[in-house]
This record gives C-alpha cells, sequence and structure tokens, in this order.
C-alpha cells in the first residue's frame, strides 16, 4: 500500500538495519499485550507503525536526501516547510537537536503521524486488506491535509470508536 500510495519503498525486515528494531518493536508489542493494551497491527491500536518519509511525501514536504551529514540543506528545508505547514509546531528545547539530527526530526515526524493516527486521520486498510494488516502490521499514511488538524483536542472526525 505504501508503494502504491507514495512510490516509496518501505525498509523489509530482513534489512540489516531494521530487523534488530522489529524484533524490539514485537517483544514491546507483546509486553503492551500483556498490559492489557490494545495491540492491532492494522494501525487502531496503542502503537502506529510509521514511515517518515511517507509521511512528509503525504503532506507535500521534502521527503528525500535529508539523512547524513549531505543531507543538512536538506533537513532544514524539511523542517522550515513543516513549521511553515504545522504554525502551531514548537519543537521547544530540542529545536537545535532536530536541525542538527536527521533521527530527532524523524521523531518528530513520527510523533505527528502516530497523533495522525490516533485521530483517524490516516488511510486506513480496506476490509480486504485488514486481515493481512492486522497479522502483518499497517503502516501509517496521513491523509494529505491532516498536518493541520493535529493539535485540536477535540474528537476524531467519523464514527466513534
Amino acid at each position: 500500500m505504501v508503494r502504491e500510495r507514495t512510490g516509496l519503498v518501505p525498509l523489509s525486515v530482513a534489512a540489516d538495519r531494521i530487523g534488530y528494531v522489529a524484533l524490539r518493536c514485537a517483544g514491546l508489542l507483546a509486553q503492551l499485550a500483556q498490559q492489557g493494551q490494545p495491540v492491532d497491527r492494522s494501525g487502531r491500536g496503542t502503537v502506529a507503525e510509521v514511515y517518515p518519509a511517507a509521511s512528509l511525501q503525504c503532506w507535500g514536504l521534502p521527503h528525500r536526501r535529508y539523512k547524513g551529514t549531505s543531507g543538512a540543506s536538506a533537513l532544514g528545508q524539511v523542517l522550515n516547510q513543516l513549521q511553515a505547514k504545522a504554525g502551531w509546531l514548537e519543537f521547544g528545547p530540542h529545536e537545535d537537536l532536530c536541525w542538527r539530527s536527521h533521527d530527532a526530526a524523524d521523531a518528530v515526524i513520527a510523533a505527528l503521524t502516530a497523533r495522525a493516527a490516533a485521530r483517524e486521520l490516516t488511510i486506513a486498510p480496506s476490509a480486504q486488506q485488514l486481515p493481512a494488516a492486522r497479522k502483518e502490521g499497517w503502516i501509517a499514511i496521513p491523509a494529505g491535509v491532516s498536518l493541520p488538524l493535529l493539535p485540536d483536542p477535540g474528537p476524531p472526525p467519523g464514527p466513534a470508536r
């Protein structure tokens, strides 16, 4: 679905740098489930799987070449445009870190995407996709219009859960 919607290809769990993260995530999800938290891998539980580059693209922001030391200029463009589209967004005491580290910036983007998922402002799996999404996982892809709506503390749009 991510490739179909965005043209971007998420890393495979078999990729060298994400395999350990996937195993750690499986352990955390198991702990949450044991604590009685709703763990729904289709994106409607306590946890949302995110792909920061896909979120940026869906929000109409630069989403490529902002990583690593050669991407410092592009990272600045991403953050400037993110703040322009989400005028309410403040990085607080972590602003300098976000400008220096794409990992910190990705953490902010991931948090914004998780907020979109919590407010049901992401693309949900279709009825046909839902069984596989519950088993294999679903990457939360924000609706393009979601960014300005994220700070609203009101109830999410659509039917109540």
